[in-house]
Parts: structure tokens; C-alpha cells; sequence
């Protein structure tokens, strides 16, 4: 797998599937490389992963999507690991990310060593928990 920076070639590849964002942002998310693009070693895409921040501060992962055939393969390790070292070299101690209560992502990211910070609570969804991992500047 490789993983890059998404550019205007995802676009389609992203708003066909992304159904969280609005089609208009995400160029933007793409100029401000917040939107990874995961290829197989074919070239063909088989996910992304896009973030943006958390009360400006705190990088926060909105979304990690691997399509079926190559989940339970450590691809998604791989890509949050990525993507917390490029967090790192720009100076962050800190991510953070979020799964409703009735996802198992929530124990994908536990393993990885992310811990319980909070819930919100809405009234149309299940309970959203958030989740942090504080990163080791000195690695």
C-alpha cells in the first residue's frame, strides 16, 4: 500500500464515496492536504483518510475508510501511524478522533493506543465517543 496526499485526480474517487463532507469542501481539504489517498500497489485507490482540527489546535481525524477486501490487513494501523508521525513533525503532542458507540472502530482505536476523552450526546445519533493519543515528541 501507498499512501499520499489526495489531489485532483481523487476528487471524483473521494465525492462518490465521502458521504460526511460536503462535495465543495473537499478540494479544499485536498489543497490543504487533510485528505490522504491509500493505493494498492496496482495504483488503484482502496481508501482515505481526512482530518482537519479540533477547536483549531488538536489534529482530529473525521474519517478513516478502507474499502472491504483490504480491511483486517493492518492497513488501517498503517495509515493512522502515518499520519500521527506527520502529525508529530509538525510539532502536535496530541491527536484525537471519534466513533459512535455502536461502531467497533472504537476498539481499532484503543489497540492502537488511543484512549477514552468524552462523549457528545445528540439526540438523532448513538453516543459519539472521542477518543485521543498523546504522541511522543522525542521518538
Amino acid at each position: 500500500m501507498h499512501i499520499a496526499f489526495a489531489t485532483e485526480a481523487d476528487y471524483e474517487y473521494i465525492r462518490d464515496r465521502d458521504r460526511h463532507i460536503p462535495a465543495d469542501l473537499i478540494p479544499a481539504k485536498m489543497n490543504g492536504n487533510e485528505i490522504y489517498i491509500l493505493r494498492h500497489e496496482d495504483g488503484s485507490n482502496i481508501g482515505w483518510m481526512r482530518y482537519g482540527y479540533f477547536w483549531d489546535n488538536i489534529p482530529f481525524m473525521n474519517l478513516l475508510w478502507i474499502d472491504e477486501p483490504f480491511r483486517g490487513q493492518g492497513t488501517g494501523a498503517k495509515v493512522v501511524r502515518f499520519w500521527e508521525e506527520q502529525m508529530k513533525q509538525k510539532g502536535f503532542n496530541m491527536v484525537m478522533t471519534s466513533t459512535q458507540a455502536d461502531e467497533g472502530a472504537q476498539h481499532f482505536y484503543r489497540k492502537l493506543g488511543y484512549t477514552d476523552a468524552g462523549c457528545l450526546i445528540l439526540d438523532s445519533q448513538p453516543l459519539e465517543i472521542l477518543l485521543t493519543r498523546k504522541l511522543d515528541l522525542t521518538i
